[in-house]
C-alpha cells in the first residue's frame, strides 16, 4: 500500500511540474519567472490563514536573539512575497533576499501592510551566494520553504552561519 502511494504521490509532482521543464526546454522560463510570483503571492494568503497559530508559535522566541542595544537584524533568504512579515516581533530590521527579481512588487506590497517592521535593503540573490551580507551582521536567519529549491543545500547553510552574529 505505502508503494503504491509514493508511486502515485511521484506521478503527481511529474505532472504538475511538466509544463515547467516545458517551459525550460523551449527557452520560456522568463515567462515562469514572472508567472511564479503571482501564483506565490495568491496562494500565501491563504496559506498563511491556515498555517497562521503554527507559523506564530514557530516564530514567537525570535525577540529573545535582540542585541544588547535592544535591536534584531533579521535576514529572510528567500522571502518571496513577505509570508513571514506578519510574525516578526515590532522594531525588527528585515533584510530581504530572492533569486526571483519579479517578486519584488509582491514583496513591497507586504511591505507597505507590515509597518511594524523596518527594511533594510531587497537582494535580489540566492540564498548559495549572499556576499553583499557582511560577515556576523545579522542575529537571526529565516528561510522557510525554501530549502527545497536551491541547488546547493550545504552552501546555503554555510552562508547563513557566516552572516550570523557569534
Amino acid at each position: 500500500m505505502q508503494c503504491c502511494l509514493m508511486k502515485f504521490c511521484r506521478l503527481v509532482c511529474l505532472a504538475l511540474s511538466t509544463p515547467f521543464y516545458l517551459l525550460q526546454f523551449f527557452g520560456l522560463r522568463g515567462m515562469y519567472k514572472r508567472l511564479f510570483p503571482f501564483l506565490a503571492y495568491s496562494i500565501t494568503l491563504s496559506y498563511n490563514d491556515k498555517m497562521h497559530e503554527l507559523k506564530r508559535e514557530l516564530f514567537r522566541n525570535l525577540a529573545r536573539f535582540t542585541n544588547a542595544d535592544g535591536t534584531l537584524r533579521l535576514l529572510e533568504i528567500g522571502c518571496g512575497s513577505g509570508a513571514n512579515f506578519s510574525f516578526y516581533p515590532n522594531g525588527c530590521t528585515v533584510i530581504c533576499t530572492d533569486p526571483n527579481p519579479h517578486m519584488e512588487p509582491y514583496l513591497r506590497m507586504s511591505m507597505d501592510v507590515n509597518k511594524h517592521l523596518s527594511y533594510e535593503k531587497i537582494l535580489v540573490l540566492s540564498g548559495e551566494d549572499l556576499r553583499e551580507v557582511q560577515d556576523e551582521s545579522v542575529d537571526v536567519v529565516v528561510c522557510t520553504l525554501v530549502l527545497c529549491s536551491v541547488n546547493n543545500v550545504e552552501n546555503v547553510l554555510q552562508e547563513a552561519r557566516r552572516v550570523l552574529r557569534n
